[in-house]
């Protein structure tokens, strides 16, 4: 194994206050209830709400003095405004001052968990890369700055340890990811799924060199131009339940291949491998939370780079089940590396399988960054992920296997199109690419994420991001019947 240094990862706690801490109530005061709100406030209170014009309006922060103590008020809209803004409350997070907060609004459970997963995702920050005692440390990651400090004790009726739980596997995934290449290479992504195992007493094996190229040729394919050598990730936990096995794309960074992308398309490609990063971060969140499964995550971990020993257009490999595959474009190498781990992972014919991989453009086109499409053909599968999806402020949308567009991934010469020409239904075509591959699971779903934010969002600072694992983790009580 090339040895690595582990990732820094968030310095911040990501964790409620404790709730024997003196706290600040915190009023959330909806638009259409300010008059009655006010009624049950002293006149002092009322009188400063109104010179400070506080009319409710989503993301209003107010701090207010209350005679020795204080009450801080958040503008809370209205449940349409709300319903356009997730993580509503986590504006309150980014602008109140250090101190410790408690919620003096009854929510309803599930939107009082939102709000507090979102209060501790609006906590993150990339800092690895700032000097100490630099007056914007904390916005590597595109965040504003703001204050770490203000902590939130965990609401009534909320389940504090799994949304820590969550917090922390999501500030996981974000570290990977934003995280630049020189240093979240394939020996610093095994790194990672190494500390993983470690921690909760899981087993690893890595697969590289000559032994990949037998077993898994189309990983070694894509990565052997580089000068950091790819390798498969297999990591297992649990040996009683049902079976689950995870797949992320891990490449590292792309340049295309010979398929050279424009300098416009490479800025960011050190996110492609946010496939493995979530996988990553949602295994962080399965094993701390002692999910009763047999848990098993693959990642084929490399870099698309150009060099002599680069693979070409036109091109026909062989992947690790025996079918052939003409490569068309070099820049769908994604496809490639993860043909061989799902043909490895449906060996075993795990109960469900899932991919999540940063894949395609055009899945950008169809449904914008914030929303996770994935695939699949199993209509229960299906129905849990979009209940997963809506219950957790995750947001996916189910896209077609579309069974007619087959023949377009079938060249002449060959079993497979890596990259059928004509522009069409890029995301679909790629989909059912790797559908070929999954024979022998008795259910399968992939995700096509982007694993960006763009621009700052409640909770979503600009820059990596998880998409998908909180809807599937939600989900897998309904589908394993755990």
């Amino acid at each position: 194994m090339a040895q690595a240094a582990e990732p820094t990862w968030s310095s911040l706690p990501l964790g409620f206050a404790s709730a024997e801490s003196a706290a600040v109530p915190l009023h959330l005061v909806a638009e259409d209830r300010l008059d009655s709100w006010a009624e049950t406030q002293t006149a002092p209170v009322v009188s400063w709400m109104r010179r400070i014009g506080f009319t409710g309006m989503l993301g209003q922060v107010h701090l207010i003095p209350a005679g020795e103590a204080a009450l801080a008020l958040m503008g809370y809209g209205t449940a349409e405004k709300r319903a356009r803004s997730r993580f509503a409350l986590a504006q309150a997070a980014s602008a109140l001052p250090t101190g410790t907060y408690a919620l003096a609004t009854d929510l309803p459970d599930s939107e009082a968990a939102e709000g507090a997963l979102g209060w501790l995702l609006a906590g993150y920050r990339f800092d690895r890369y700032k000097r100490a005692g630099n007056s914007g440390a904390g916005t590597t990651a595109g965040s504003a700055p703001a204050s770490a400090a203000a902590r939130l004790v965990a609401p009534r009726g909320v389940d504090a340890h799994r949304i820590e739980t969550i917090a922390r596997g999501e500030a996981l995934t974000r570290d990977l990811i934003n995280t630049p290449a020189a240093d979240m290479g394939p020996a610093e992504l095994e790194a990672a799924a190494r500390a993983l195992a470690d921690a909760h007493g899981a087993s690893i094996e890595v697969t590289e060199g000559a032994a990949l190229a037998e077993r898994f040729p189309l990983i070694h394919t894509v990565g052997r131009a580089a000068t950091r050598p790819p390798r498969l990730i297999d990591l297992r936990h649990g040996t009683e339940g049902p079976r689950l096995t995870l797949v992320g794309k891990g490449i590292c960074f792309d340049t295309g291949g010979l398929n050279l992308k424009p300098g416009s398309a490479m800025g960011l490609m050190k996110k492609d491998m946010g496939g493995a990063a979530t996988v990553l971060g949602l295994t962080s969140m399965i094993l701390s939370l002692g999910l009763p499964l047999q848990l098993r995550v693959l990642i084929p971990a490399a870099e698309n780079a150009v060099s002599g020993d680069a693979f070409r257009p036109g091109d026909v490999l062989r992947a690790r089940d025996g079918k052939t595959i003409e490569v068309n474009n070099t820049d769908a190498e994604g496809r490639l590396v993860l043909a061989d781990a799902l043909a490895l992972g449906a060996e075993e014919s795990p109960d469900l399988m899932v991919s999540m991989a940063t894949l395609t453009g055009a899945a950008r086109v169809a449904v914008g960054p914030d929303l996770a499409p994935y695939y699949t053909d199993d209509g229960a599968v299906a129905a849990a992920l979009d209940a997963g999806g809506a219950a957790v402020a995750d947001p996916v949308w189910r896209m077609p296997f579309h069974a007619p567009y087959e023949a377009m991934i079938e060249p002449a010469i060959a079993d497979l199109d890596n990259a059928p020409s004509g522009g069409f239904a890029g995301s679909i075509t790629a989909a059912l690419f790797l559908r070929r591959f999954t024979e022998g699971a008795q259910a399968y779903a992939h995700f096509d994420i982007y694993g960006w934010q763009p621009s700052a969002a409640p909770a979503r600072p600009k820059g990596g991001v998880g998409q998908g694992a909180r809807a599937l983790l939600e989900a897998l009580p309904r589908i394993l019947d755990l």
